[in-house]
């Protein structure tokens, strides 16, 4: 049996099935059955969330930029949650755009908390949940400060500097694509922006720049990223929508999440 390499302080999780590093940094993976689920290490750092007054196609609740550290390590699914992983956790697929290979959709936040539920129990010790809405743009954006990764929108319906980097209403021809076709961003993270909406754990809070803030509709959950059938301006770092955690749409997905300390 060969020695696994360090990661960070320790060695990896015994779940791990496949670990390493490449040029966007650590990386350790999990299976259920002959499904396997890469996660990326996300570094502690210092953004700016949120979008400035000029930023084009912004939304009023996007707030004023304004500093967030993100102290904690953790680690992110490097893709959308896949139809295949939701089959092999939950034993059946919602999914209207059907494919192993595209990103689970038609699935609430409740429906979300159930599948990690069940899948931290096939996978002990891996303690998986959603992310925050903070951890979700700092990784987003991975040390970059324009409206995407990738550089500025050039117009709000459809952006040229969208088509290497996301599938949305300007080239997805009106359905979803199979995760990870579409280049990495910075930390080594596939379909942050289109594809499909992700959920984010947090109740939704309209005045992110106020550190005091409060949910000012806890029955709502917040969702990042932007889908296949969304505008340009849908698709930046700093773009956020909310809905009833209840609701089911065929452009709404997720994506794993875990701290470095849990489990």
């Amino acid at each position: 049996m060969r020695n696994r390499p360090r990661l960070l302080d320790g060695m990896p999780e015994p779940w791990a099935v496949e670990w390493g590093e490449d040029r966007h940094g650590l990386f350790m993976s999990f299976a259920v059955d002959d499904c396997v689920q890469r996660l990326r290490y996300i570094p502690p750092g210092r953004f700016l969330m949120g979008s400035p007054a000029s930023e084009l196609g912004r939304w009023d609740n996007e707030g004023r930029q304004h500093s967030v550290e993100c102290s904690d390590v953790y680690w992110l699914a490097d893709t959308p949650c896949t139809q295949a992983l939701w089959e092999a956790v939950m034993g059946q697929n919602p999914s209207q755009f059907v494919d192993p290979r595209h990103p689970v959709e038609q699935v609430n936040w409740h429906d979300c908390q159930e599948f990690l539920r069940r899948l931290n129990d096939r996978v002990p010790g891996l303690s998986a949940r959603l992310p925050y809405e903070a951890e979700w743009e700092y990784a987003c954006r991975a040390g970059t400060r324009g409206a995407t990764w990738a550089g500025e929108l050039d117009g709000e319906e459809t952006a040229t500097v969208l088509d290497p980097i996301a599938w949305y209403g300007g080239n997805s021809e009106g359905r979803t694509h199979p995760v990870g076709t579409k280049a990495r961003n910075p930390f080594g993270l596939c379909d942050m922006l289109g594809n499909v909406w992700e959920w984010c754990a947090d109740p939704y809070i309209n005045n992110l720049e106020d550190d005091t803030a409060v949910a000012t509709m806890v029955d709502e959950r917040v969702r990042r990223g932007g889908g296949w059938q969304s505008k340009a301006r849908s698709l930046r770092a700093a773009s956020r929508y909310r809905n009833s955690p209840s609701i089911v749409s065929n452009g709404v997905g997720f994506r794993l999440a875990r701290g470095q300390g849990e489990g």
